[in-house]
């Protein structure tokens, strides 16, 4: 059957899933674009490209039934065809195959190359740091690395990511170059573990030498860290935080849990005190630094004693920031060996019941800052207002500072100092502050 759609020899990649994912999305398109090809980002293609996620249940689900829809798209005429690469193709290939014979290649996590040439493009090595961004103009994820070496019960990204592969200083300076060219003023650095960076190659942790050197490249303003692991913190990376003002006052540091036993049972190399400590070692060495971290309930074992304990810490630590996840029970992971015993329903109250805590937490914290003024990075306008983020807040998952776009006109992509006049328990509002 004919392709209904007039987009000819268009390809069209649909990326699900994190910012891991949304990076190796512009990575492709780069390559693609590079080879002469007519490319694009969820717009109308009759080739489409679904980078998947296969993380837990939830991101699954949602992959397979952007696949099966485009599938049913593809039968009907109305796209030609239809490839699947990422994680969920990596872990699942056989059997996605099987249950969805339609899609005409499956490609997993590595399979670039091969991707590529299925697509009618070669893949040139040559391109360092060449991506089609997808994000607003002013920012940018930067991935510094690949896999993970850490042996987490519940987790399966070594499974689809395979072992930790750093990518060299060098190589990293040339692509945040090339991007500070393109108007991109902020990297938010990303891996499955920001804290092992450098080991594999340079036979010791260089996150902070990394730092350094990112903040040497001009048009750079912001270098924000996500993702860095508890065990093995690099300490010399406060003192680069605290010493160079283009790092932001800002670390993701998922920490899962607090109860000691649920730690070891999940393999987290940590324990009650110990991260207790590091949580102080980061409050006395840079104590304006916002702390982002997730938390994982409903772990297989995980007590109301358990539950209590986690609840308690998250009142005493007052994080800035706070996700939180149910636990999902992950085949071919070592917590797939242990009896899923915390009921679903449990799971959800449990959820709800700490994000009811943060959001308390939140605006208690959100209201000390009325009357305050922060730098500013307007990422873009949205209905009456323009949304923005202090350097304490990443794109998509923390607080966002909203101007009135009826009384003050921005430019997105630029920086303002904003004075904060009123504060929600994730939203701050202010005015624009002029010097």
């Amino acid at each position: 059957m004919r392709t209904k759609t007039r987009k000819k020899n268009r390809i069209n990649v649909i990326t699900l899933g994190c910012s891991k994912n949304v990076y190796d999305s512009e990575v492709l398109m780069g390559q693609l674009k590079a080879s002469g090809k007519d490319v694009v980002h969820e717009e109308e293609g009759n080739v489409v490209v679904i980078n998947t996620c296969g993380f837990i249940d939830n991101a699954k689900e949602e992959s397979v039934n952007t696949i099966l829809d485009f599938v049913e798209r593809k039968n009907k005429g109305e796209v030609d065809q239809v490839f699947v690469s990422g994680c969920l193709s990596e872990r699942y290939k056989p059997d996605l195959q099987k249950e969805i014979p339609d899609v005409d290649q499956y490609f997993g996590t590595t399979e670039l190359p091969s991707l590529l040439k299925a697509l009618g493009a070669d893949y040139k090595h040559e391109l360092i740091g060449e991506r089609v961004t997808t994000t607003p103009k002013n920012y940018a994820y930067f991935k510094i690395a690949e896999g993970c070496d850490r042996p987490c019960s519940f987790c399966a990204i070594p499974l689809m990511r395979g072992k930790h592969r750093s990518t060299p200083i060098e190589n990293l300076v040339i692509e945040a170059e090339k991007l500070a060219a393109s108007g991109v003023k902020e990297l938010i650095l990303i891996a499955q573990d920001l804290t092992y960076y450098g080991l594999d190659l340079y036979k010791k942790r260089r996150l902070g030498d990394l730092l350094k050197a990112l903040a040497q490249v001009d048009g750079i303003e912001w270098i924000r860290m996500h993702y860095a692991f508890p065990t093995g913190f690099p300490m010399d990376v406060l003192e680069v935080m605290k010493t160079e003002p283009k790092v932001c006052n800002y670390i993701d540091i998922p920490l899962q849990h607090i109860s000691t036993k649920l730690l070891k049972s999940m393999r987290r190399g940590t324990t009650y005190e110990k991260t207790n400590a590091l949580l102080s070692r980061f409050r006395e060495s840079v104590p304006e630094m916002a702390i982002r971290t997730t938390l994982i309930v409903g772990y297989p074992g995980e007590t109301e004693e358990d539950f209590q304990l986690l609840k308690e810490w998250v009142k005493e630590q007052r994080f800035e920031r706070l996700g939180c996840f149910t636990y999902s029970h992950e085949e071919n992971t070592h917590a797939y060996n242990l009896e899923d015993d915390v009921p679903e329903e449990v799971k959800q109250d449990r959820a709800n019941e700490i994000m009811e805590i943060q959001s308390q937490i939140s605006w208690e914290l959100n209201q000390q800052k009325i009357g305050n003024v922060y730098k500013v990075m307007i990422d873009r306008k949205r209905g009456n207002h323009f949304v923005g983020r202090t350097e304490f807040d990443s794109p998509d998952v923390d607080n966002e500072v909203l101007i009135d776009a009826a009384e003050h006109y921005l430019s997105v992509g630029e920086f303002v100092n904003v004075k904060i006049t009123d504060a929600e328990d994730f939203d701050l509002y202010g005015e624009p502050v002029i010097s």
